[in-house]
């Protein structure tokens, strides 16, 4: 994809500044409500939100509603590595 530079005026929203963005380059990068403002050393990237992950919060909630069968991990409790066989000498 050939990059695409436009002048853009920044304009003053309460204490605060905002660019407008034409709505062709929303749809086309299929932009909603949210967007992710990352600071890179490049400068400000926007990126389109993934309305799919779920916050913390939510995961947390999902994961212990799960009821996932962890009795394997309790054989790695029994694999001998708590013994420390490579002790560092005393000197």
């Amino acid at each position: 994809m050939e990059a695409s530079i436009r002048d853009t005026k920044l304009i003053t929203i309460g204490n605060s500044k905002g660019v407008s963005l034409p709505n062709c380059l929303l749809q086309k990068y299929g932009f909603s409500n949210w967007l992710l403002l990352e600071e890179t050393e490049q400068g400000i990237l926007l990126r389109k939100k993934d309305d799919n992950k779920l916050p913390y919060e939510e995961t947390y909630k999902a994961i212990a509603q799960a009821q996932e069968d962890w009795t394997y991990f309790d054989q790695t409790l029994l694999d001998g590595l708590e013994k420390n066989e490579f002790t560092t000498p005393s000197i």
